[in-house]
């Protein structure tokens, strides 16, 4: 067994290539037989493999800066740099991250859960370099998915026009999380059609030189021949164009081509882009024959590859997607748009019976929203179905391009709260601080998944301008589902359970936490009141009012980052009508980032279990009575 000898990337430098292929096998059964126990991103590290081994036998890491577009395909990475011995915590909190980690390791240089950064960063990794006078290498490695994306657009323009050197793998497995789609996605199978591109360059510049007499002069002018040929042959002209010594398509899976193909990519003085051809889930038949399901996975059974994870509720994803059925069959105007996501936002039911209405656009959040807009602006009613982690990417087009306008579009925000295994990069508790202070949004959150139902039947019929529903990655309650669906009174709570002195306005799985609180303190005396707060925006002003002119003791409970969401929306009310003596609390998210864990660890971690809101009223109690002792003794 090589693997367990394998503690530091130079170690791979005095092995054969042989040795390397059968170490690329022993790291294959390596993550099949964790990744039983721990899931994760079994399909796309599966198919990195050899090439993760090929890089760091060539080159000199951390000194070398090796860039793994999202992170996501880097276990192998990990491995290879003294990780190995933590698999078993992978994804775990306080264990290893599903991601690359900058505090794990000095071997990981960049770390991003967001697909199309690794080229900007690049970039700028390489100006560093050279500004101050140093010449390690720096090598970006981007799958064509996430090629997709418009920052990787903006950054091949940019290297292109410096010409500085450095590397860019295309890791092209024809795959994201989904099948790729759109025009690049076409072009890169044309390339990966004809194989024989760099073979018929050379042997033209060769035959060239051979002809008598005139040979010598047409050598001279090889290069322009050579150059004329790659618009003949089609691949590579694209990357050529845009400044880049195309190098490929070479087999991601031979070792000892990629160790060739970088030595002579390191020949080249300015940016080089070698597209590397791979299989994702390669060598596990489960992961190769269903790459959806291999992407992400929960622990499986290795003979399968079938989850283990128990059968429960539905998930509030799978409710949005059969829903979505019925409104499109009660609205033929309802468009379902979603960047690179139709599985992961439970589209793919939706997708099989309106084909026609179900738009893909890849990796560009920022033109899947202003694309909403203007199917909105004539007539249609497009949802925009994204996670919320990913719906940051796209701020600027929902200010000004969708709310600006008042456009009737529809956000069905997925993984809204914790998302828990994917950590910090994915969490889903910002969209409420950066959606709610737009003019003109309306922003929902059911209490279960009936209620979520109700919200995208309200949401249909909304005819003013944006508005959004937002659910989390969790299952269902299991309330039942009613058959008929209405609209909800926009900006109406709903009180859940009395109490005069004490009230906990929650919203969205926070209910379920403040109801458990509420009977914990109901055995010891105390009643305490929940109220379902469903509209984030606007607010139910009547019975803000009435809470606040009972004297009632308020909690705000969101599971959202605490600084600008629903707690500093209700604190801004109270002061904009003057309301100065309204006592509220609030408990959200702090101000930091929470890292990999699970959900219930997460809610742990931040003080958003019923425990803790049971803690905070009894808290409140001792205080409200000690301040009237001291105020009747004096």
């Amino acid at each position: 067994m090589l693997l367990p000898q394998i503690n530091d990337p130079q170690q791979l430098k005095s092995l054969s290539n042989q040795e390397l292929s059968t170490l690329a096998e022993e790291i294959r059964r390596f993550l099949i037989e964790k990744l039983t126990a721990t899931g994760g991103h079994l399909g796309s590290n599966l198919g990195v493999v050899e090439l993760t081994l090929a890089l760091h036998y060539c080159y000199d890491s951390p000194r070398d800066k090796m860039i793994y577009d999202v992170g996501h395909q880097a276990y192998v990475h990990k491995i290879l740099t003294g990780r190995q011995d933590r698999f078993d915590s992978l994804r775990k909190k306080d264990g290893l991250c599903g991601f690359v980690k900058r505090s794990e390791s000095e071997h990981d240089v960049w770390e991003a859960g967001h697909s199309s950064t690794s080229l900007s960063a690049a970039m700028g990794m390489a100006m560093a370099r050279d500004l101050k006078g140093g010449d390690n290498k720096v090598i970006a490695v981007i799958g064509d998915g996430a090629l997709t994306g418009g920052m990787a657009f903006e950054a091949l323009n940019h290297i292109g026009h410096e010409r500085r050197k450095l590397m860019v793998i295309l890791n092209d497995n024809e795959m994201s999380i989904a099948p790729n789609v759109g025009a690049m996605h076409n072009y890169l199978s044309k390339i990966r059609s004809d194989r024989h591109y760099l073979r018929a360059k050379d042997e033209v510049e060769g035959l060239l030189k051979k002809i008598p007499a005139i040979g010598g002069r047409l050598a001279r002018t090889a290069q322009n021949v050579k150059d004329s040929l790659k618009y003949m042959m089609v691949p590579g002209v694209l990357f050529e164009e845009l400044g880049f010594t195309y190098l490929g398509p070479v087999d991601g899976h031979d070792v000892e081509k990629l160790i060739d193909t970088f030595h002579q990519a390191d020949n080249v003085s300015g940016p080089v882009l070698v597209h590397v051809l791979t299989t994702k889930g390669k060598g596990y038949k489960p992961a190769e024959t269903d790459f959806y399901k291999s992407h992400a996975i929960s622990p499986y059974k290795i003979e399968s590859g079938q989850s283990l994870k128990a059968v429960g509720n539905p998930m509030y994803t799978e409710v949005f997607g059969q829903t979505l059925i019925e409104l499109g069959r009660e609205d033929k105007r309802l468009i379902a748009v979603t960047p690179a996501m139709p599985g992961g936002s439970g589209l793919f039911p939706f997708a099989k019976e309106f084909p026609d209405r179900m738009i893909d656009v890849g990796i560009a959040e920022q033109h899947a929203a202003t694309l909403c807009a203007a199917l909105a602006m004539e007539g249609m009613k497009p949802v925009y179905a994204v996670y919320s982690t990913f719906m940051q990417r796209a701020y600027d087009q929902i200010v000004h391009d969708i709310c600006r306008h008042n456009a009737n579009v529809m956000f069905a925000i997925d993984r809204a709260g914790f998302v828990g295994a994917d950590g910090e990069t994915h969490q889903g508790v910002y969209d409420i601080a950066f959606m709610r202070h737009i003019p003109n949004m309306v922003m929902m959150m059911p209490k279960d998944e009936n209620e979520l139902r109700h919200m995208m039947k309200t949401a249909l019929e909304y005819n003013d301008g944006p508005i959004a529903y937002r659910y989390p990655r969790i299952d269902g309650t299991g309330v039942d589902l009613d058959a008929e669906l209405r609209s909800l009174p926009i900006g109406s709570w709903e009180r859940l359970r009395p109490g005069d002195d004490y009230a906990v306005l929650a919203c969205g799985p926070m209910v379920q936490v403040a109801e458990e609180a509420a009977e914990q303190l109901k055995r010891e005396g105390i009643q305490a009141g929940v109220v379902n707060a469903r509209f984030l925006k606007p607010l139910d002003s009547s019975m803000l009012l009435e809470l606040a002119h009972a004297g009632c003791g308020m909690i705000v409970l969101e599971e959202a980052s605490q600084a600008g969401s629903l707690g500093s929306a209700v604190l801004e009310y109270y002061a904009e009508h003057e309301i100065y003596d309204a006592r509220v609390h609030l408990m959200g998210v702090p101000d930091i980032f929470v890292e990999h864990g699970s959900i219930r660890e997460q809610r742990q971690q931040t003080g958003l279990t019923a425990e803790a809101v049971a803690g905070r009223i009894k808290a409140m109690k001792a205080s409200s009575t000690f301040a009237y002792k001291t105020t009747s003794t004096s």
